[in-house]
């Protein structure tokens, strides 16, 4: 069985709600990452800001992101799913909420995230047109 700890991307960080959205820019681009989950202060998970969020929720509406919070872009309840999950319960969870990046939570910790780039490397060609069919398709 292949779990999501199989397909994950390991050493995935947090970013804390309260650091600025300039602070997640900065460590998008160090990580070579476009997204960040973002933690509460007990390192729970209360969201992830992309860096589409901090250029059209931010930037273009004319917001400072280095006065905007990670946790000002956090919205709805954010989606994860634990390491020892089979890789298709991943693929319910993203294609039903129709998502692109899935953290992997152990024992209530983030030890991972699921990226489309990790799917594409681990899926069948029939699993992968599926997961883009459903979450890219027009509703």
């Amino acid at each position: 069985m292949t779990t999501a700890a199989d397909i994950m991307h390991p050493g995935a960080q947090w970013i804390p709600a309260h650091e600025t959205l300039d602070r997640a820019a900065e460590l998008m681009a160090r990580l070579d990452v476009g997204a960040l989950p973002i933690s509460d202060s007990d390192e729970r998970l209360c969201g992830i800001v992309t860096d589409r969020d901090i250029v059209v929720h931010c930037v273009a509406k004319g917001l400072d992101p280095s006065k905007t919070t990670c946790g000002d872009m956090a919205r709805g309840t954010p989606r994860w799913i634990e390491a020892e999950a089979d890789v298709s319960a991943v693929l319910d969870e993203m294609e039903s909420h129709r998502i692109k990046r899935l953290p992997v939570i152990k024992e209530k910790r983030l030890v991972g995230m699921i990226s489309e780039a990790d799917l594409a490397q681990h899926l069948s060609d029939e699993q992968l047109a599926g997961f883009v069919e459903k979450v890219y398709a027009r509703q």
